[in-house]
């Protein structure tokens, strides 16, 4: 009998933690062996002595994301530099598919993210305009630009995304969006 690693029934999103520098050789064998990744990738400079260069590099270091039935794991986990689906002991913990899915927005849209530090305080708002409307995450401003952060709870990282203060609109703790609590705003 052979098992379908796509078959879709009870499959959720985890983190399979990784051999550092090796996120896309995993993700290209995890992908090869039928199993649904994601691993979001940014661009930064990077400047040597003699030349500056703009690489492609994981948001998450050591972290891609695989979409499974975690009963069967066993062919994942036999790739060279895959060490182990994060859980609690050895029971793996599903990421939220609402987080995945924002963090696959941010990094396929032509906005600038970077890696950020995870943030447990922090306004949460959505935005109503722009290219990430309908977007959750939490507010970091400061004087020079507005940023949204996307966070994976279970990874304790995050995602920031450059957004126009005018998107931006404040969510009230039952999680609706509020229109009587300006954003604040800096100068």
């Amino acid at each position: 009998m052979t098992i379908d690693v796509r078959d879709g029934s009870d499959s959720r999103w985890f983190a399979l933690r990784v051999r550092s520098g090796c996120e896309k050789i995993v993700e290209n064998a995890a992908r090869n062996k039928g199993f649904e990744v994601c691993l979001p990738l940014y661009r930064c400079r990077h400047r040597w002595s003699d030349r500056v260069k703009t690489l492609e590099l994981p948001l998450f270091p050591g972290y891609i994301f695989c979409n499974l039935n975690p009963e069967y794991r066993l062919p994942l986990l036999t790739i060279p530099a895959a060490l182990y689906l994060v859980g609690v002991g050895k029971t793996p913990v599903p990421i939220d598919d609402g987080e995945i899915s924002a963090i696959r927005a941010a990094t396929e849209s032509i906005l600038p993210t970077e890696p950020w530090p995870f943030l447990e305080a922090g306004q949460r708002v959505v935005l109503e305009d722009g290219p990430l409307a309908g977007l959750e995450g939490l507010l970091i401003d400061n004087r020079k630009q507005q940023r949204l952060v996307v966070s994976v709870s279970l990874l304790m990282r995050s995602v920031a995304v450059e957004i126009e203060r005018e998107w931006v609109r404040p969510l009230n703790r039952t999680g609706s969006v509020s229109r009587l609590i300006p954003v604040p705003e800096y100068k």
